[in-house]
């Protein structure tokens, strides 16, 4: 299963996220929820490090993805932030048993 757990300040703000795992929806190269969920990932991170030139701690790993940026640039990542929990969550809907969204306060 991918766990999602999304980065989230105590006023609400997100700041970042974290995946793990792998949703064995799927053999290996033909896997759409792990193709969904790391495609959205990558572009998030893209968008916020190369497009926007945003720092933020950025850690890849098979199967593990983390990315937080810092509280000041929240506003900037607002949007790019909220699109990727809403793609998340609507995947989360389509195949809840492969993959797990959730919250935590940092």
């Amino acid at each position: 299963m991918i766990n999602m757990s999304f980065y989230v300040t105590a006023g609400g703000e997100l700041v970042g996220f974290r995946i793990t795992g792998h949703s064995g929806y799927s053999e290996q190269g033909s896997d759409i929820v792990c193709a969904a969920v790391s495609s959205a990932a990558y572009m998030t991170a893209n968008t916020i490090t190369d497009i926007k030139h945003i720092g933020c701690e950025l850690n890849v790993d098979d199967g593990d993805m983390m990315l937080r940026i810092f509280q000041r640039d929240a506003a900037a990542c607002r949007d790019i932030l909220s699109g990727l929990k809403l793609h998340m969550t609507q995947l989360e809907e389509q195949y809840s048993d492969y993959i797990n969204v959730n919250y935590t306060e940092v």
